[in-house]
């Protein structure tokens, strides 16, 4: 069905009785046919195009700040508006919060149009909207027996992840081999690059882990043993959930039956996808009928996470015919002198979707590119631009200093404490990295999945006299019971845990059990935990903190199910653990990486450390693909400024583990992405800058012949 032509199966007496909100709301597009142009009377010609396409495949390139959203946003609800039942479409996104703000605007839009015609407002419910790992995670609860998990699995996080490794690692007796073996995290980023990019170990470990080639084998086993585990714990991993997702699609009539769930899937941030990723899509859909997809080519900057730019730039001939195009460039958050040089560093590129940024602001100021003598200067140069923006108006928090790597804002933050300038810095701790989080959260895990033996031997070892040993030979104990819970109560603890003992037992077997309520069980694990927290750990009443907040989040979902799985593959940021005083304080600068300030979006923006072996990063060269992708990364900084941007170059850097105050450097050259048809884009300015004072007068002074005089010296 053409979603612009109303369909003659509206007037069916089955429709019409059943009281669907969807139903409704395709009634009332048949009657009000001017309600439609209300719809998408904000949105410029190619966002309406996008958002009114009908069933065919569909690729919107968006460029940076040309409104994806709000075009993703009018096309749900346009579906919405022409019949489409809200159950059938599934929204897939890279972030619960991205996924909540499209469901927020979607509803607002057909709120407002619904309105507008002083038509009955229903309540739309968009189900499937989430995270590709959130939406996998309820597919796979689903068809768990067709893919050999049990309903009830558990979904670990990475720290799990790579403890469990650990585990593995030691009792294979890899750690202690006399040359230098992986640690548990390394392990884990191979084993996630061999799942997300779908290639062999051996081309993993040649293209991205070298230094780790001479332990194929001992990988391969170490990997092996570690799906065991994890198949004998009932527990995956994160990226399992995508492993799993994709075999369930390789089935054509398990393929088949998940895709009659869905008529329409939208993909947010398509360039951020992995092989497989883009491989469950096209599975789910395979001839693209009802798949649009969202992003921008020249925003891909995520391969160390396993994304393949190739995905996007070959999405339109996955299809025949191929799938339709459509370029959003009316750019509403940058100045088109900064649009300028962002369109120019991309025209340089060598593979693109090609698109000009138009702006639908004013000129404004051209971008500047700065030279200063080393990174001390540098953090004087920004520090004073950072106080002359606040006086001219320009809050703190609207202006961001961006960087290519997290070390390089250390001389900045230096000058930013010097001078009692309250920032905040992105890129950090995560809420659940936190370790009393974790403690807290192991317990509800040992609870849910009695095998877990990561969450086990983590809750038990915060007794006192609970080491690894012991741990280990409860655990054992516990499984040689088959996981009755009494055995846990009978079995003997060290001297030093006895009087804790009783208690956690209780605690645990209450948790499990199938009448004991979702309601209150994180306010009993808080509870029993809080004595632990206060003995282990420093500055307990903040962490405290912590997990009354975790208390506050529970009551968000139904189960523990739903709490332990969402939080785990979307988890909050963290409270008390970036409480710095820069949050205290009436206004504080933005610090970001630039692959956290994806986005985002400042006033004015500083780019630090603009030169080759930053943009690019040193360990880019030789490789063509890394080099466009460090060149993508450029432009994501640029394309975060509204209104002044300013990209500085540190002319020396000095060596480190020298002696303090030593003064061996290096020379650095601005970037090669500077080509000629970039710098005419920019103003150049060199800081600080010369003296204006008049030379002095030539005056009758005697000269002296120095050259004589070394002549002389070796006569």
């Amino acid at each position: 069905m053409d979603l612009q032509t109303p369909s003659s199966r509206v007037s069916s007496p089955h429709l019409t009785r059943l009281k669907t909100c969807e139903v409704v709301l395709y009634t009332v597009v048949v009657h009000n046919p001017a309600m439609q142009p209300q719809l998408l009377d904000k949105l410029n010609p190619a966002q309406r195009a996008a958002a009114t396409h009908g069933h065919e495949p569909l690729l919107i390139i968006a460029g940076a700040g040309t409104g994806k959203t709000n075009t993703l946003a009018h096309r749900v609800a346009h579906l919405l508006m022409n019949g489409v039942p809200a159950e059938k479409l599934l929204l897939l996104t890279f972030s619960r919060r991205a996924a909540q703000e499209l469901i927020r605007r979607s509803q607002l839009i057909v709120s407002q149009a619904l309105t507008a015609s002083q038509t009955e407002r229903p309540a739309i419910r968009l189900a499937w909207a989430g995270t590709f790992h959130s939406v996998a995670n309820r597919l796979l609860r689903h068809y768990a027996a067709q893919v050999g998990l049990e309903p009830g699995f558990g979904v670990m996080d990475r720290g799990d992840s790579a403890d469990l490794l650990d585990v593995a690692r030691q009792e294979m007796g890899l750690s202690a081999q006399d040359r230098r073996f992986p640690r548990k995290d390394t392990c884990l980023a191979i084993y996630s690059h061999c799942v997300n990019t779908q290639l062999p170990l051996e081309s993993t470990l040649a293209e991205a882990f070298p230094w780790c080639v001479e332990w194929h084998d001992e990988l391969k086993s170490l990997f092996r043993r570690y799906v065991e585990a994890k198949l004998h714990q009932q527990v995956l991993d994160y990226d399992d959930l995508l492993l799993y997702w994709h075999a369930l699609m390789q089935n054509d009539a398990l393929a088949r039956d998940v895709d009659s769930r869905f008529d329409h899937v939208l993909v947010d941030e398509y360039q951020d996808t992995n092989t497989l990723q883009a491989d469950i899509l096209l599975a789910l859909k395979p001839s693209g009928k009802g798949l649009c997809v969202v992003g921008d080519d020249a925003q891909s900057i995520y391969s160390f996470r396993a994304a393949n730019v190739e995905n996007i730039l070959n999405f339109p001939d996955r299809f025949a015919p191929p799938a339709r195009r459509i370029a959003l460039e009316e750019n509403y958050r940058s100045t088109q002198l900064i649009l300028d040089c962002a369109n120019a560093l991309m025209a340089d590129a060598s593979r693109q979707f090609e698109k000009t940024l138009r702006s639908s602001r004013s000129a404004g100021a051209r971008a500047r590119l700065v030279t200063v003598l080393d990174e001390q200067a540098q953090a004087l140069y920004v520090v004073e631009g950072v106080l002359a923006a606040r006086e001219r108006g320009v809050a703190l928090r609207r202006q961001a200093v961006l960087f290519r790597s997290a070390h390089h804002s250390d001389a900045l933050e230096l000058e930013l404490v010097r001078r009692n300038i309250p920032y905040v810095k992105y890129g950090g701790l995560k809420f659940l990295e936190a370790a009393h989080v974790k403690d807290l959260l192991a317990l509800l895990r040992w609870a849910d999945n009695r095998r877990n033996r990561i969450a086990a031997h983590r809750v038990l070892q915060l007794l006192p006299g609970m080491g690894p040993a012991n741990a280990d030979r409860c655990f054992k104990t516990l499984e040689g019971a088959q996981f009755d819970w009494s055995a846990l109560a009978a079995w003997r603890p060290p001297t030093a845990a006895r009087e804790f003992w009783a208690p956690l037992a209780e605690l645990v077997a209450e948790l499990s059990s199938p009448t004991r309520s979702w309601e209150g069980q994180v306010g009993a694990a808080r509870l029993w935990y809080e004595p632990h927290l206060a003995r282990i750990y420093s500055e307990s009443p903040a962490r405290k903190g912590d997990l009354e907040q975790l208390e506050r989040i529970a009551l968000q979902f139904g189960t523990r199910e739903q709490f332990l799985s969402e939080l785990t593959l979307d988890p909050p940021q963290a409270t008390s653990d970036f409480g710095t005083h820069a949050t205290l304080d009436e206004d504080f600068l933005i610090l970001s990486t630039v692959h956290s300030a994806k986005g985002q979006e400042w006033e004015r923006v500083a780019v630090l450390n603009v030169t080759d072996g930053n943009f690019p990063n040193e360990y880019a060269n030789g490789k063509p693909e890394r080099i466009e992708e460090e060149r993508r990364l450029l432009y994501v900084a640029m394309t975060r400024a509204r209104n002044e941007l300013e990209l500085i170059v540190p002319l020396k850097f000095y060596v480190t583990h020298q002696a303090r105050g030593g003064d061996a450097h290096v020379y650095g050259a601005k970037s090669r992405f500077f080509s000629t048809r970039v710098l005419s884009t920019l103003d150049q300015v060199v800081w600080p800058a010369g003296s204006d004072e008049r030379a002095p007068q030539a005056r009758s002074l005697p000269k002296v012949d120095v050259g004589a005089r070394l002549r002389g010296s070796w006569a």
